[in-house]
């Protein structure tokens, strides 16, 4: 664990050196559930391909707590105890509705990139990988920082303007599970959106996969054959931007 600053506050950060030969640098975010196991690992397995990984805990920044969302997470695996655990969800994801918590969010993001990208030297670009809440704050970086190398959005949110996409300069891999409807209805506006921003975007949707297809830890949402697909998918794509 490292620590740097970001909107007035110190945050906290898992960081998985590189193994071998330095093939670049990659924030990890982490999906509403915080820094999680799952997400450790994660940024481990960047780490055992070559590549630096920053995996920034942003619930003080989302003024979320940690500890109770962890619990609905676990309750919300449980298919006997999912339908009750959606409206406590709601309730302690309140905080991401407020524009002010959204900014700080981002200013974290932001500030673990530029922890990254300005700490390893000029010669090492720097790419995002997020997931849920994360993948949406990866759309987030890449809308804001001109310097990214490349973005990958694992089923996150783009609610952009084509005049806000315009000023995407890196690349963009987004993952989508077909049955994870509320982004998949809208992807073909996005994909609009996008082509006429002029924007190098690429996707994904894999069949029979829903909403957090990639995390392991939750057996009920985890498809690991698509899984695997994206894993390939996105170190190819790193490969190629960040080589």
């Amino acid at each position: 664990m490292i620590s740097f600053t970001a909107a007035g506050e110190t945050i906290q950060a898992y960081q998985a050196e590189a193994v071998g030969p330095l093939r670049g640098a990659v924030v990890v975010i982490h999906e509403i559930w915080g820094l999680t196991g799952h997400i450790k690992n994660v940024a481990d397995r960047f780490a055992a391909e070559g590549y630096l990984a920053l995996a920034p805990d942003l619930m003080g920044l989302a003024g979320l707590d940690a500890t109770l969302l962890a619990e609905l997470g676990a309750d919300r695996s449980d298919p006997a105890k999912r339908t009750a655990v959606q409206p406590k969800i709601r309730a302690a994801t309140g905080p991401l509705r407020d524009p002010g918590k959204a900014a700080r969010i981002q200013a974290g993001v932001a500030a673990a990139f530029h922890h990254l990208d300005d700490g390893v030297g000029q010669a090492v670009r720097t790419a995002v990988v997020g997931y849920c809440f994360g993948g949406t704050y990866a759309f987030a970086l890449a809308v804001s920082e001109p310097g990214l190398a490349a973005a990958v959005p694992f089923y996150g949110q783009a609610n952009y303007t084509v005049a806000e996409l315009a000023g995407v300069k890196s690349p963009i891999l987004a993952f989508y599970g077909e049955e994870d409807t509320a982004l998949t209805d809208t992807l073909p506006e996005l994909i609009s959106r996008m082509r006429e921003a002029g924007v190098d975007f690429r996707y994904t949707v894999f069949s029979g996969a829903g909403h957090a297809f990639f995390n392991d830890s939750n057996p009920v949402a985890y498809r690991p054959e698509a899984a695997r697909i994206a894993w390939t998918e996105t170190l190819e794509f790193l490969a190629e931007q960040l080589g």
